[in-house]
């Protein structure tokens, strides 16, 4: 970074991170909750569901505030862990992965817009009309223009917006609570008639990626690391945010079934919270629900893009992605990165005109595409614990301690793997492999050789799984 570059960054405060956390995770997603868990479970489910998501993220999340305190000299902590820890390429991964995987979640947060618009205006349908690609396309470049224009004035924008879209929210927990029926909450308990242990858990592991979905953002302050004042904010920020929106989600989902009987709200139209508001208090409800969607997905896609650039830009600055993304503007904005990321959001938005079910597919797609990445991470802080790497003798309670959590932050991205399925882990492949040709224009752009004979091998399942993938959906085989 020059001279410049570096004056030019500002410090940002823990308050800010943690917005940034929430910002992140306060998104579309929870305005779903209703309808996705109804669908999936009933109360006795969703308690264990929210138990496994919230445990296995928590892990996750004290990965990383261990991760940005033992190594405070590695910054975008997603890429830069999996990098030192696994190799320039598994580094790449990590940060091309989850790049794509904000890619397809800012699609997301543009689709769900344009759905919740479409209940007053319905030229825009369900979101994937050529009418609301061309206002959501709008919408992409405003973002642009005003993330270009420097990041410390996009944050100020993003804290406000967290604070809005909140509120909302927690109204309609308080007035849900209110309208709350024991008679119902109670009907909703078992979710089916077979009260096995087998059917709780094929329905918790159908609500895994949704879980996971609306807790992406955790690893916002660790990937902000370099705008901290101090190192320990980023830690502070990540638990911080995280208990907060844990406590959201939880509420959100078991008041709902308290309000309506699990079929209702399975069938329940999206944003389903509006549909168990508007039980309650009357089609205002809706309305209600339909603004704080509009404010929330509008400043999570704000707060994912302001991460999305930094994905890019800093893995250009370690060498593992092309030379060009680190090319900033007068404000110290990575705008070749920005601009990338832009376009890119550009074209899965116009790939939207051909998908049946836009905003369930972009869900789903962007949460297979961030498990590698996460899984990574955590990998990595479990191979310090047992190389012992920044532990000393003094600190082997420590290092038992944070070894523990880094096995469970890893037990949990494999189940997540798992719950995924084979239909999202092929069309991760797909969108993987490609990639790829960044990594070898970025080596032969320093004149080191493509991949070791490890990397070469993790290279080739990886073309074959894409090739499957393609051949499953020529064939139609495998639906998106």
């Amino acid at each position: 970074m020059t001279t410049r570059q570096a004056s030019a960054v500002q410090k940002v405060s823990v308050l800010t991170l943690t917005g940034m956390v929430v910002g992140s995770m306060v998104g579309g997603g929870v305005f779903t909750l209703p309808q996705e868990f109804g669908a999936a479970t009933g109360v006795l489910g969703a308690v264990i569901a929210w138990l496994v998501a919230g445990t296995g993220m928590l892990m996750l999340g004290l990965v990383f505030q261990s991760l940005a305190v033992r190594r405070p000299d590695l910054d975008s902590g997603v890429y830069i862990y999996a990098k030192t820890g696994f190799g320039a390429y598994a580094g790449f991964n990590a940060a091309f992965g989850y790049w794509a995987s904000n890619v397809a979640g800012n699609v997301f947060f543009m689709v769900f817009t344009m759905t919740t618009l479409g209940a007053f205006f319905p030229g825009l349908g369900q979101g994937n009309t050529l009418l609301a690609v061309v206002l959501a396309s709008a919408g992409v470049w405003l973002f642009h223009v005003l993330i270009a224009r420097g990041v410390r004035q996009a944050t100020v924008v993003n804290r406000i917006v967290t604070i809005a879209k909140l509120v909302p929210i927690l109204t309609f927990v308080v007035i849900a609570a209110i309208g709350f029926e024991a008679g119902t909450f109670a009907d909703n308990f078992w979710g089916s008639d077979a009260r096995s242990f087998r059917s709780v858990f094929e329905q918790v592991k159908q609500t895994m990626l949704v879980t996971t979905f609306v807790f992406l953002g955790i690893e916002g302050a660790s990937v902000y690391s370099r705008f901290a004042r101090r190192r320990a904010d980023v830690g502070r920020a990540t638990i911080l945010g995280f208990l907060s929106v844990l406590a959201l989600f939880a509420s959100v989902t078991l008041v709902s079934y308290g309000v309506l009987p699990q079929a209702d709200l399975a069938n329940a139209k999206q944003p389903s919270m509006g549909s168990v508001l508007e039980s309650v208090v009357g089609h205002w409800g809706s309305t209600f629900v339909s603004i704080g969607v509009i404010i929330s997905v509008q400043g999570a896609y704000l707060a994912w893009t302001l991460i999305n650039a930094e994905v890019l830009y800093m893995p250009a600055r370690g060498d593992v992605m092309p030379r060009f993304l680190t090319r900033d503007n007068a404000h110290a904005t990575p705008i070749a990165a920005l601009l990338t990321t832009t376009i890119a959001v550009q074209l899965v938005l116009i790939l939207v005109l051909f998908v049946d079910d836009a905003l369930d597919f972009m869900l789903k797609l962007d949460t297979a595409l961030s498990l590698i990445p996460y899984l990574l991470a955590a990998a990595y802080a479990l191979k310090l614990t047992i190389t012992r790497q920044t532990y000393t003798s003094a600190g082997e309670p420590e290092r038992r301690r944070q070894r523990a959590i880094a096995s469970v932050a890893v037990v949990y991205s494999i189940f997540m793997l798992y719950a995924a399925g084979p239909k999202y882990l092929l069309l991760s492949a797909v969108v993987y492999a490609p990639g790829t040709l960044l990594y070898l224009m970025a080596r032969r752009e320093q004149g080191l050789p493509a991949f070791n004979r490890a990397e070469a091998a993790a290279c080739a399942v990886l073309v074959v799984a894409a090739v499957l993938g393609v051949v499953l959906i020529a064939t139609g085989s495998l639906n998106v």
